[in-house]
């Protein structure tokens, strides 16, 4: 961008040699890829789901999902439009009605008749429901929040966990509908007819693999169930890495051996599995197989299982070629016109296998890993603490990769410090660097970088070259004691900031407290008592908080805190008196408003603009909120219940933030998500 040479977000305005608010406010990407996690109705890519379950798919090519995170149901139309047809995003409860009034907990298996009626395993509320193609949701089978293995009609029966459904239609009335269960809990296979609830084979709490008659044989905790169109079954006898067959009552062993886990194509027993998920079948007999943590699908034809999309354990979220295509933990599996849909669980997708080629239907996948290189090729595992220098160099803890990242104002990502994913505490130059699971960055004028090394129970500091000491604290010696340098005790410190004369604050989460360090590496306790948790306003160790996670300064001196478990901001003057400045302790929720009348749900990172304003990540509404020195409070990036990272116009959206930081160089507001670092312009 012109004299400065910053490499601005993308579609970011750029005047007068700095990233600027020319273009209109909006959210852009500035390293990494997000996670694609969320519960976002749209098209394709523009979606955003959560850790789906179970798919099925009717004749229209429509396919639906149970989005189990979520606990929601959602549609997706042939040309990947999604749509939530019941349920509200992330409202767990056991509600009968109409679209969104509807309340599931935790569903995974879906199925569907020929009349358009869905099935839904509703697995946390260990219920079956059904919904009309109206969206009406009623409770099939089952009491929600009673688990057993009763047989009886409606309500009086009873169930496990139950996983996995699939249909069976003898005609077009719902009365010649038979609805199969996986009943995982349970270890059984039920089926509903006629609105009765009987066990077709297994015995209710009793694991094994043997085959046999009805209740003569035995399963391990089947997940996925398929039904053919001679009505013959078939079941993911998922914890003994086997896929059975249920035909006139005989249970028999299709393919695999139980509980030798593996990867091996082959005839029968000689194939091996792990873990397998889902089953579906087609018009032709052939079955396939979500083989779950082999990431791979199977599927299996005369008793001869083979690969036919992903390879084992090569765990990713690439389209292409079937076999050179990747997945991460699929779960269930559909068979339509269109080809094999899959629900890529652990990438928050839905899959198509079609014609050899796998494409993404819907949703889209975040990219792991740790990676250096110019922004849009870096790559992060959870970063979190964010830290600005003059220099307009942003510092990065890149959590879960155990190190410091530093993007340089050309947009350049390196490691600056630690070595991706050996964990440990040590000193040294760089890649000899050793943190565990580090969270707060913060840099003062010098450019020296201090960090929060939470697993470690000490604070850090690196020169700009990249020479890491351990400033304060002892490794693995949580406590929380006042003292100088090593002598002194943390207890998993999480936010850290600097003012203008070198004194380091500190959330001191494990012990409910803020500290602060002077420039020499003094430590005193500013604010509560170490292991008394409350929410009192007052002075020094006469305040409390619970479990605060972020904390910020501004010029005057005044330390701002995210008092995450209180849902609470508070202000603590240079004195050391706490005071409230908006929410309300032990009242969650998304208000904007003043003082008191403002709402926060678990805000995290927070940090202080030029003209004092406050931003805050409101982490459990996937919101970032901005606060003014009165106490006001505005949303000013996504909305409450919408969760998903989609970079665009303010208020765009996000998922899960973390941490907050304003950059005085380019005037951004920089906000780390889940593998991805994005600012915002106003």
């Amino acid at each position: 961008c012109g004299a400065c040479g910053h490499v601005c977000p993308t579609g970011s305005g750029c005047s007068g040699g700095a990233c600027t608010t020319t273009s209109a406010p909006a959210l852009g990407l500035v390293a990494g890829i997000p996670s694609g996690l969320g519960n976002i109705d749209g098209t394709g890519a523009g979606a955003r789901f959560m850790r789906p379950g179970g798919v099925a798919e009717d004749g229209a090519g429509n396919v639906y999902v149970a989005d189990t995170y979520d606990s929601t149901i959602r549609k997706i139309t042939p040309t990947g439009v999604v749509t939530t047809l019941a349920g509200s995003p992330g409202q767990q409860g056991s509600a009968d009605g109409t679209g969104a009034a509807a309340r599931f907990n935790w569903p995974t298996g879906v199925a569907i008749d020929s009349a358009g009626n869905l099935y839904v395993a509703d697995t946390g509320n260990s219920t079956i429901r059904m919904i009309t193609s109206a969206g009406e949701v009623s409770t099939l089978a089952g009491t929600a929040g009673t688990t057993g293995a009763a047989d009886g009609p409606g309500s009086a029966a009873s169930f496990d966990l139950p996983g996995g459904v699939a249909v069976y239609s003898t005609g077009t009335g719902t009365g010649t509908v038979t609805v199969y269960v996986a009943d995982t809990g349970n270890s059984t296979v039920r089926a509903i007819t006629g609105g009765n609830v009987i066990t077709v084979a297994g015995t209710a709490g009793v694991t094994g693999a043997a085959d046999g008659t009805d209740t003569t044989a035995t399963f391990n905790h089947p997940n996925g169930i398929a039904v053919d169109a001679a009505g013959h079954l078939y079941v993911a006898d998922t914890a003994n890495s086997t896929v059975r067959s249920i035909s006139g009552g005989n249970v028999i062993t299709v393919a695999g051996t139980a509980l030798a886990t593996g990867y091996t194509d082959g005839t029968g027993a000689a194939a091996r599995f792990d873990l397998p998920g889902g089953v579906a079948v087609d018009s032709s007999g052939t079955l396939y197989v979500a083989d779950t943590a082999n990431s791979t699908i199977r599927a299996i034809s005369g008793g001869a299982v083979t690969t036919i999309a992903g390879a084992a354990q090569l765990v990713g979220s690439a389209d292409g070629a079937a076999t050179a295509a990747r997945f991460d933990l699929p779960g269930g599996l559909a068979v339509g016109a269109g080809g094999v849909a899959v629900a890529d669980t652990s990438n928050s997708t839905v899959r198509l296998l079609a014609g050899g080629q796998v494409t993404t239907l819907a949703g889209s996948a975040g990219e792991t890993g740790s990676t250096d290189g110019a922004s849009w090729t870096a790559r992060f595992d959870d970063p979190t603490g964010i830290g600005v220098s003059a220099a307009g160099v942003v510092y990065v803890a890149d959590t879960v990769n155990s190190t410091i990242r530093a993007v340089a104002p050309d947009g350049v990502v390196s490691t600056l410090a630690g070595s991706p994913g050996l964990v440990g505490s040590a000193d040294g130059a760089g890649a000899a660097a050793r943190f565990d699971d580090p969270y707060g960055v913060a840099v003062d004028a010098a450019g020296t970088i201090y960090v929060a090394d939470t697993f470690n129970d000490t604070i850090r500091a690196i020169t700009p070259a990249g020479a890491v000491t351990t400033f304060a604290g002892s490794p693995g010696l949580a406590g929380s004691t006042d003292a100088t340098g090593s002598s002194a005790r943390f207890d998993h410190p999480y936010g850290i900031a600097v003012d203008a004369a070198g004194n380091l604050y500190v959330a001191d989460t494990g012990n409910s407290t803020i500290r602060k360090i002077t420039p020499a590496g003094a430590v005193t306790t500013l604010a509560g008592s170490p292991g008394l948790v409350g929410s009192a306003d007052g002075t020094g160790a006469a305040a409390r908080f619970d479990d605060p996670y972020g904390v910020a300064v501004d010029a005057a001196g005044t330390v701002y805190v995210s008092d995450t478990f209180n849902d609470t901001l508070r202000a603590i003057t240079p004195a050391g008196a706490v005071t409230t400045l908006a929410g309300t302790a032990g009242v969650p929720g998304s208000a904007d408003g003043t003082g008191a009348a403002a709402r926060f749900d678990q805000p995290y990172g927070i940090t202080v603009d030029a003209a004092g304003s406050v931003y805050v990540a409101d982490t459990g509404n996937s919101t970032v909120r901005r606060v003014t020195p009165a106490g006001v409070v505005t949303t000013v990036i996504g909305a409450p219940g919408v969760a998903g990272t989609v970079p665009g116009p303010l208020p765009a959206s996000l998922f899960f933030p973390l941490s907050v930081a304003y950059d005085p160089v380019s005037g951004l507001l920089l906000v780390t998500v889940p593998d991805a670092l994005l600012a915002a312009w106003f």
